[in-house]
């Protein structure tokens, strides 16, 4: 039986049930500026960096191809346009 259900026939009230969610990101990757930039491998790609706390810092355009670059604390990751993830890049960044 539905869980919804079995708590309206209980009388259970769920929004009182539920945990409010707490957001710790400055602001979400859909509208960073350079989240336009990336392809759509890149993106799938960030977003599973995403989880372990890297975020997207800039794009860059080298050759016609682009690298996406994320930082996690001290970790420096990139992201080639087909989506492959190199989390010990030789990038060197300031």
């Amino acid at each position: 039986m539905d869980l919804f259900l079995v708590a309206v026939a209980l009388g259970v009230d769920m929004q009182s049930q539920k945990q409010p969610i707490v957001d710790r990101r400055q602001e979400p990757p859909e509208q960073s500026v350079w989240w336009s930039k990336l392809s759509l491998a890149q993106k799938f790609s960030a977003s599973s960096l995403g989880k372990f706390g890297y975020e997207l810092r800039f794009v860059r355009n080298e050759q016609g191809h682009s690298l996406a670059v994320l930082m996690c604390n001290t970790g420096v990751a990139v992201i080639t346009e087909d989506g492959d993830i190199n989390t010990s890049p030789t990038i060197k960044v300031r």
